[in-house]
């Protein structure tokens, strides 16, 4: 079977990556279409005004005027009530129009949230309490500003959710197993939702996992139990091998009946080196059987 892709396929695949590029960024630019043709008749005349109050009280004007922003921020301004063509202002000096113009500023850097202990009920139907730690940043400030409330709060609120959720379609053994695994399918969930909110999941790691006393007890005597029951069959293993190795000597010993009594005498030799008050000397059997009538 041919693997070239025909003309009609590659048309076929452009109309379709402009048609999922163009629905990406319909969210982002959707704010950023108003322009100050919008403003209309009297949004004209309030712009006016405020552009000549501030050349009349120029220098003084600058004190109220001139903002600046950090390398980590950026500044959303409405005109208005209208976001400005051009999107987030920063870093460094902006310009806004007293009365008529405010701003919002945006911190870029990735925050940390603690998710607060959250009661999971398992697939196994076991209750535990899970906590965990989030990584997020702002990677659009007009989104973040325009699209949602209070993305941060919302993003919070999202990661809790998600966590009961998530966990709750798992077993206790896959939570406690595979942790890494759970916290790479929350960050992707989480990352899904709040790409709309102009919000960047980076990170999500489950960081507890706490169980019930009587569990824990329950668990723990399981594994004593497996345990001991290891150790069983390790010994009884070992006597296995033990009596296979006897044999093999007494097999060895049976065919010279001089070397039993070389045995005798290397026991005796240990027994001594151990300085006991009591030495057992082992008497040959063959001696006594000419004393024993026939």
């Amino acid at each position: 079977m041919s693997n070239r892709v025909t003309p009609e396929r590659e048309v076929l695949a452009g109309k379709m990556a402009t048609d999922i590029k163009g629905r990406n960024s319909i969210q982002i630019q959707k704010f950023g279409e108003n322009t100050d043709s919008g403003l209309g008749f009297c949004g004209w005349i309030f712009t006016l005004l405020s552009t000549l109050v501030v050349v009349v009280t120029f220098p003084f004007s600058l004190l109220f005027c001139i903002k600046v922003v950090q390398e980590y921020e950026r500044a959303v301004i409405f005109r208005l009530g209208r976001l400005l063509q051009g999107g987030a202002k920063g870093p460094g000096i902006f310009f806004i129009l007293p009365c008529i113009e405010n701003y919002t500023k945006v911190d870029l850097r990735t925050l940390t949230f603690d998710v607060p202990p959250q009661e999971v009920l398992t697939k196994d139907s076991v209750t535990v309490s899970v906590d965990a730690v989030v990584y997020y940043r702002v990677h659009n400030a007009t989104v973040s500003v325009a699209n949602v409330e209070n993305a941060h709060h919302s993003t919070r609120l999202l990661a809790q959710t998600t966590l009961r959720n998530m966990l709750g379609t798992h077993n206790l053994h896959e939570i406690l197993a595979e942790r890494e695994a759970i916290s790479n399918s929350m960050q992707n969930a989480l990352d899904e939702t709040t790409d709309a909110w102009g919000i960047k999941v980076e990170r999500v790691e489950i960081k507890d996992v706490r169980l019930p006393v009587q569990l824990q007890r329950a668990m723990a005597a399981e594994a004593e139990a497996a345990r001991e029951a290891r150790a069983k069959v390790i010994a009884a293993e070992g006597e296995q091998k033990a009596s296979r190795a006897l044999k093999e000597a007494a097999d060895v010993i049976a065919l010279s009946p001089a070397s039993l009594q070389l045995r005798y005498l290397q026991t005796l030799n240990t027994i001594s080196a151990e300085k006991n008050s009591t030495i057992i000397f082992p008497l040959p059997i063959d001696l006594l059987s000419q004393f024993i009538p026939k």
